[in-house]
């Protein structure tokens, strides 16, 4: 069964005369969106969701430092389906109530209820948004 990743890292610049760093953002690429949510390196709940997969897909959140894996912070968990404004999607959420390492990295990975069931994107890239001065989030798929 292929697992489809999603990561999101946080990292605060510690400058004198700056605000403080912000955990929360969002990022969408190909059938994968992520949205963090919290304050400075406290992540207070992360949010997933796909489209253009059956439902039964499930998805977990594990913690990546120096690009090696950590620890495993929420496990698998089913998605429920949803439909907003036409478009049908899988949806689930976690509340992480937790602070992180600076510079770490939140990883989002998804399985379909069957091994074809994954979606392969030809756009496997690297998608940057950044929110506030301090606070950035990188967001990457893999496969």
């Amino acid at each position: 069964m292929k697992i489809m990743c999603f990561a999101v890292s946080v990292m605060a610049l510690g400058c004198l005369g700056q605000a403080p760093a912000h955990a929360s953002g969002t990022a969408d690429d190909g059938p994968v969106g992520i949205g963090v949510i919290g304050e400075g390196l406290k992540v207070r709940e992360v949010r997933a969701t796909l489209t253009g997969w059956e439902a039964g897909a499930q998805a977990r959140v594990s913690l990546w430092q120096g690009g090696s894996y950590a620890r495993m912070v929420r496990g698998w968990k089913y998605t429920d389906s949803k439909e907003a404004g036409g478009h049908r999607f899988e949806y689930t959420a976690w509340k992480i109530n937790k602070n992180f390492p600076h510079r770490s990295r939140l990883c989002l990975e998804f399985k379909g209820p069957r091994p074809d069931a994954v979606r392969h994107d030809q756009a496997l890239r690297t998608a940057n948004r950044c929110w506030g001065s301090l606070g950035r989030v990188r967001a990457r798929f893999w496969t």
